[in-house]
C-alpha cells in the first residue's frame, strides 16, 4: 500500500501539543471537592469507570489519526509482475458458418463447441490462448492472451449470424482460418505451438488452400489438430424462410480426407465428434499436450483503499460521543 498525499502525515504533529495540553491542564478544568482528610480513600478500590476514564481521549486521538490516513489517500500498488509458468501457445480456429446451427449436438453445434472450448480454456490457466473464427472469411476474435476471462467472454459472444447479416461472407474457408491462426503463432518463442481447428464443412471459399496452410504451419513448427464436428446421420437444421424458421434435415458435409491430411502434414491428429461427449473427450485428449516454460507478465491495477480507515474513524467518533453522554457523563 502507498499514500498519494504523504504531506498530510505532518498533521499528526498536532497531536503532540494536544497531548501535552491534556496532561498539564486537563485537571484544572475538572470539578473538585474539598475534604478535611483523604486518608479513608487512600486504599479504596478503583472502579472500571475510573480505570477507563481516559478511553474517550484515546478514541479521539485514534479518530484523528484515521482521518489523516484518509486524507493521505492510501492506494494499492500499480505494478508489473513476472513469473515463469508451464504452458504452450494455442490458437483455436472455430467455424462459424450457418451450418453450425444444426442441432445434432445440443443445443446446436456452435453452442456445444463454445461450451467445450470454454472448459478447455479454463482448465489451462498457464497457456497463451487466442481465438480465430472463420466462415467464408477469417479474422482474429481474440489475440494470444493469458487473460482467459476476457477470452471466454469473447468466445461466448461468437455467433453464426455474422455471415447471415453480411459482416463476413458465408461458406467454409478452412485454409483461411488455419492461415489466420498460424499468423498469430509464427513469431512466438515457445517450443510448443498448436492450432485446434474445428469445422463441420468442406473448404469452398478463400484464397489459401487447406493443405497450403498446413504446410506453412509445418514449416513454422506448429502442430495442427483438426476436429470434424457433426453427426454422420441427418440432423435438424433451422432454415429461414421469409420471416419464419423451418427445420430441414441435413447431413454434415465434412471433408474428412482434407482434415486428416492437414493433421498429418502438420504433425497433429484428426478427430471426429458426433456428439458433445465425444467433443469433450477430444479436448481432454488434446489437453495432454506437452508443456514448456514461458515468462508471463501480469499487471496489477491500483485502486483507492481509504474506505477501511474512513469506517474506523466514523465508528471511533460515534463510540467516543456515546461514551461521553452515557458511561462517562460528567455533572456538571
Amino acid at each position: 500500500m502507498e499514500f498519494v498525499n504523504k504531506e498530510y502525515f505532518f498533521l499528526l504533529l498536532l497531536l503532540i501539543p494536544y497531548i501535552i495540553w491534556y496532561m498539564l491542564y486537563r485537571k484544572k478544568t475538572e470539578p473538585t471537592m474539598r475534604m478535611s482528610d483523604t486518608f479513608a480513600y487512600q486504599y479504596a478500590p478503583k472502579s472500571w469507570r475510573v480505570r477507563l476514564k481516559e478511553l474517550p481521549f484515546l478514541l479521539r486521538i485514534f479518530t484523528f489519526v484515521m482521518v489523516v490516513m484518509v486524507l493521505a489517500r492510501p492506494q494499492t500498488h500499480n505494478r508489473w509482475g513476472s513469473q515463469t509458468v508451464e504452458g504452450i501457445d494455442i490458437m483455436l480456429a472455430i467455424d462459424v458458418s450457418t451450418s453450425m446451427l444444426a442441432e445434432d449436438l445440443k443445443p446446436n453445434r456452435i453452442e456445444a463447441a463454445k461450451s467445450v472450448a470454454a472448459e478447455f480454456i479454463a482448465d489451462r490457466p498457464d497457456d497463451n490462448i487466442g481465438l480465430t473464427i472463420f466462415a467464408g472469411e477469417a479474422f482474429t476474435q481474440c489475440p494470444m492472451t493469458t487473460d482467459h476471462a476476457s477470452l471466454i467472454n469473447l468466445l461466448q459472444n461468437v455467433r453464426t449470424d455474422i455471415s447471415y447479416n453480411g459482416i463476413i461472407s458465408d461458406g467454409t474457408a478452412i485454409g483461411m482460418g488455419l492461415a489466420n491462426a498460424v499468423s498469430r503463432l509464427k513469431d512466438r518463442k515457445t517450443k510448443s505451438k498448436v492450432v485446434i481447428l474445428l469445422t463441420d464443412g468442406s473448404n469452398n471459399m478463400g484464397d489459401i488452400s487447406p493443405l497450403t496452410a498446413a504446410n506453412i504451419a509445418k514449416s513454422m513448427g506448429i502442430r495442427v489438430y483438426t476436429i470434424a464436428i457433426g453427426s454422420k446421420e441427418l440432423a435438424p437444421y433451422p432454415q429461414r424462410v421469409g420471416y419464419s424458421v423451418q427445420y430441414v434435415k441435413m447431413r454434415a458435409d465434412v471433408d474428412v480426407n482434407t482434415l486428416s491430411q492437414i493433421a498429418n502434414v502438420a504433425n497433429g491428429r484428426f478427430y471426429r465428434a458426433s456428439n458433445t461427449a465425444e467433443l469433450k473427450g477430444i479436448y481432454k485428449d488434446i489437453d495432454k499436450l506437452e508443456k514448456t516454460k514461458m515468462d508471463v507478465k501480469k499487471y496489477t491495477k491500483r485502486y483507492e483503499a481509504y474506505l477501511p480507515f474512513a469506517v474506523a474513524a466514523m465508528l471511533s467518533m460515534l463510540l467516543e460521543l456515546l461514551l461521553r453522554i452515557t458511561v462517562f457523563r460528567r455533572i456538571p
